[in-house]
């Protein structure tokens, strides 16, 4: 495996091998690598013939300069992960050679309307713009590939696809399921920062998404229904600062009145000063009539479940 801090150099590298015939993978990082990064590798290894680990600690999405500070960096750890999952390439460029004239202001910045200003993007303004500006430059260095993102980025991944689609980008974009840890816990390179009682807390956000989940799959349709539901069980645990928690459709990611098809609950809760975020997909069943439209009350839900143990 061969480590490049030159965007030049591993732009030139990846033409070559895609005109000896042989295809090219892509997983774009900001290091800290877990079990969840190396799952997108070894994808990536078993779908294609080269496949580049991009581990870079992009400025532009921070809007906190103490959370950029806190980011972790552990570039030979990260470099011993990405060579044990299959990768050809490490791809490690500093800010200076990824922006040229840092920290002056970015000329040029990629900006996907609508998905990246809600949410998440509501929340950290200018999130999306750097997320899309710096994945935007990896896909031109990287060329025609494939390129894997996890879905516990759930909002991340449809910008990057809507911009691929909007630019006419030759990049096949490939979800990846979450990785979580045995609790439930989305892998996330922001958990070691959990204390061992945040970690507990940190539950109430997977738990919350399996409440909306056994809602949609009962067959309540009403977006705010559900989502009141997963923010009640987010409320619960006092550790937990709940943002949001909303039931939306897996494309446009918008509310609807009601819930029809791919549906995605997203939730965001800050823990321990630790901002954590997760989401998991589910589908209105099909060919049934509506459930009732607002959820069961709590002491309704504590029965539905009583019941689903017997």
């Amino acid at each position: 495996m061969r480590v490049i801090t030159s965007a030049a150099d591993v732009a030139r590298l990846l033409d070559a091998e895609r005109s000896a015939g042989r295809t090219v993978g892509l997983v774009p990082t900001m290091g800290a690598l877990h079990h969840g990064h190396r799952s997108l590798v070894e994808r990536a290894v078993d779908e294609c013939d080269v496949v580049t680990v991009s581990i870079f600690v992009n400025p532009l999405q921070f809007g906190d300069p103490s959370d950029l500070e806190r980011y972790p960096r552990s570039l030979d750890a990260d470099t011993a992960i990405a060579a044990a999952a299959g990768a050809s390439v490490v791809f490690a460029p500093s800010v200076s050679d990824m922006y040229p004239g840092f920290p002056a202001p970015v000329a040029t910045s990629v900006h996907v309307a609508g998905l990246g200003e809600r949410w998440e993007g509501a929340s950290r303004p200018g999130h999306f713009a750097g997320v899309a500006t710096v994945v935007a430059k990896l896909f031109s260095l990287a060329g025609r590939c494939r390129a894997y993102f996890g879905e516990k980025d759930f909002q991340q991944l449809a910008v990057v696809r809507r911009m691929v689609v909007d630019l006419s980008m030759p990049v096949e974009v490939v979800p990846c399921p979450t990785v979580r840890e045995p609790d439930g816990l989305a892998a996330s390179s922001r958990n070691v920062r959990l204390s061992a009682t945040g970690r507990i807390a940190a539950r109430c956000l997977h738990e919350a998404l399996a409440a909306g989940c056994r809602l949609v799959s009962s067959g309540v349709r009403d977006s705010a229904a559900v989502g009141h539901a997963m923010a009640d069980m987010g409320a619960a645990e006092p550790a937990a600062v709940l943002d949001y928690a909303v039931a939306v459709d897996a494309d446009g990611l918008q509310v609807p009145d009601e819930l029809l098809g791919d549906v995605r609950l997203l939730v965001a809760a800050t823990v321990d000063g630790v901002r954590l975020i997760d989401n998991t997909g589910c589908s209105v069943p099909p060919n049934r009539p509506p459930g009732p439209r607002r959820a069961p009350r709590p002491s309704e839900q504590a029965t539905m479940e009583r019941g689903a143990l017997i």
